[in-house]
């Protein structure tokens, strides 16, 4: 594709002003780690919450999207639950708050907390610090194949993929490794303004070319159709036949029973918690336990809508107007370009150099995020703990730009080993988040749990989720979540109950610090025996209701652009009142109940 001189104008001076903007605002990021990290936890709760949305805003997972719509149609909505998007739903109800209560840097430090210190605790900062590297790098790799599709559509010149994904990784690490947590969120809230302005605009283009007709002739029965039975009973022959083998490589045909492990997979991680990545550090930059609730609450509310109507736009116009072209191509089809082709072949100039410039954005977002959010374990949880208790603070941060550096580089190398968005993104959110699962659900929940319990499980888990691709190559990895589960598991239990309990100091601390409900009841005792005054403010039937309520309101924020796109108007209207009184309800039963600390 040859842009136009206007796309080339914009597309540059975003660039350049993104960089510029990062590198003025890392004079303030430089005082010390608490300011590199988490920004002095200083920045307001709605500005956090807009960076996250828009660090999840990532090309990479946008192209995923895309392709998704594209072949399951309106049942796409339930595939992002692989993740999944409903763990911001916990978040917004309690977890936030029990993690920002813990007042801490690092998830790695927040152990400390939970487990004290000695050998058990020091084996647990080191699992954490491993699963955050490990995480950090499968994030740049996802982020590293996606940005290399995108721009070999749209720029001119004759080089692979990987070539481009070096050169963008180039100017991104700049602003990321120089500004940290600052740099990080306010080019994120420019970010989403610009990608929230170019989706909209693509959902209006979609409704005004396609029509409901036209979408119809151009897609099986029941592609328009939310809801699900047992088998997914789509069947692409005669349209676009290689849909079909996309459909049995994906092992998508008990489309029931992907979406049942899906849930059950995805309940389990949420509540276990955030992964030590962006999510978790945004909690942590908050001021105060209700603004961390806050703030993961704005995150659901602000993405959903724009990213589905750019997501449900590019897919009808791709299946209306490039579908025979596509089942002309056959099996060589990569339905992962779906959406750099539908930019090019239906987005006008101007607003093509904003949607690339946006998504580029998007893909900044992400990397950005990811790239900023491991090097403190390496740096506050080994080098200062470990190495130089007493270095200062300029060596530190020049320490955090070095891993930065390291990390990004091995991601790179990472992603020149794959093939496909999909074989990465299914590693990371159903392998490797599923691998966490175990501990992280236990840590919370049961008071015997201990330290060696929380190294063994992580450890079990995460063998479990890097061997998997080699020993499994052929198994879904959602598929193997039970197994990752079980391992997880067995290692927490069994390395629980064959070492002693943390001390009663330190769960007696924890449990007034936090206040999680879950098995507590015996340190509960003691803490009110110690304090009589202490009030319990968890409350267990409270917070069930507000997450299933949370997640169907979540789900209507998706459905909603996707029939407003395609034109389905009482299906939209029905999900609007849905929305309307699942958040009249979480106003009352939620937000009006959050306290302060």
């Amino acid at each position: 594709m040859n842009l136009s001189w206007i796309d080339i104008v914009i597309i540059a001076l975003y660039l350049s002003s993104v960089l510029l903007l990062g590198l003025y605002i890392s004079k303030r990021a430089s005082t010390d780690l608490d300011s590199y990290f988490l920004a002095g936890k200083r920045i307001p709760w709605w500005a956090l919450g807009v960076s996250n949305a828009s660090g999840m805003f990532d090309i990479a997972g946008t192209m995923w999207l895309v392709s998704m719509c594209f072949v399951y149609g309106l049942k796409g909505a339930w595939l992002p639950w692989i993740w999944p998007i409903f763990n911001q739903i916990f978040l917004m109800v309690y977890l936030s708050v029990w993690l920002r209560r813990s007042n801490v840097l690092t998830g790695a430090e927040w152990l400390k907390t939970r487990f004290g210190s000695g050998k058990g605790a020091e084996m647990c900062h080191l699992i954490v610090v491993i699963f955050a590297v490990v995480s950090a790098i499968g994030f740049i790799a996802y982020s590293f194949k996606g940005i290399g599709k995108f721009a070999e559509i749209f720029f001119p010149w004759d080089i692979s993929p990987d070539v481009y994904a070096l050169i963008i990784f180039a100017v991104t690490t700049i602003y990321v490794v120089k500004g940290g947590m600052y740099s990080v969120v306010f080019t994120e809230v420019l970010q989403f303004v610009i990608m929230t302005i170019a989706a909209v605009a693509v959902g209006v283009i979609a409704i005004y070319a396609v029509s409901p007709e036209q979408i119809a002739a151009a897609t099986p029965e029941g592609w328009g159709n939310l809801f699900f039975s047992w088998h997914l009973d789509l069947n692409w022959t005669g349209v676009i036949d290689s849909v079909n083998d996309k459909i049995q490589n994906d092992g998508m045909e008990l489309f029931g029973l992907m979406v049942m492990m899906m849930l059950f997979k995805g309940i389990l991680s949420s509540m276990a918690g955030p992964v030590p990545n962006y999510d978790m550090q945004r909690i942590l930059a908050t001021k105060t336990p209700k603004e961390a609730a806050k703030m993961s609450g704005l995150v659901s509310l602000v993405m959903f809508f724009p990213r589905y109507m750019m997501v449900t736009g590019l897919s009808v116009l791709a299946l209306v107007y490039m579908g025979p072209d596509i089942q002309a191509q056959g099996e060589h089809f990569d339905f992962e370009q779906i959406l750099p082709y539908a930019i090019n072949n239906f987005v006008p100039v101007g607003l093509t150099g904003l949607l690339i410039a946006g998504l580029l954005a998007a893909f900044m977002s992400t990397f950005a995020a990811s790239v900023n959010a491991a090097p403190v374990y390496i740096v506050n949880d080994i080098f200062k703990r470990y190495f130089k208790p007493n270095a200062d603070n300029a060596t530190l941060i020049k320490m955090s730009y070095l891993v930065s550096c390291l990390l990004v580089i091995i991601g790179v190398c990472l992603g020149l080993m794959l093939e496909s968005i999909n074989e990465i993104m299914q590693w990371i959110f159903a392998a490797l988040f599923g691998g966490y699962a175990a501990a992280n659900l236990l840590k919370w929940h049961w008071w015997r749990f201990n330290a060696y319990g929380y190294f063994w499980g992580m450890l079990a888990g995460l063998i479990g989720s890097l061997v998997l691709p080699l020993v499994l190559p052929d198994v879904q990895p959602l598929m193997a979540f039970p197994l990752l589960l079980l391992a997880g598991l067995v290692g927490s239990v069994v390395g629980t109950l064959m070492t002693p309990a943390e001390s009663d100091e330190v769960l007696c601390q924890f449990y007034r610090q936090v206040r999680p409900w879950g098995f507590w009841t015996p340190i509960r005792n003691k803490v009110i025996q110690q304090d009589p005054s202490f009030i319990d403010d968890s409350n267990f039937g409270r917070d069930s209701i507000n997450v299933v309520v949370g997640t169907i309101w979540q789900l209507t924020l998706v459905i909603m652009p996707i029939y407003l796109v395609v034109q389905q108007w009482w299906p939209m209207l029905g999900a609007f009142a849905v929305m309307a009184v699942t958040t009249w309800f979480l106003k009352k039963n939620w937000l009006d109940k959050l306290e302060e600390s």
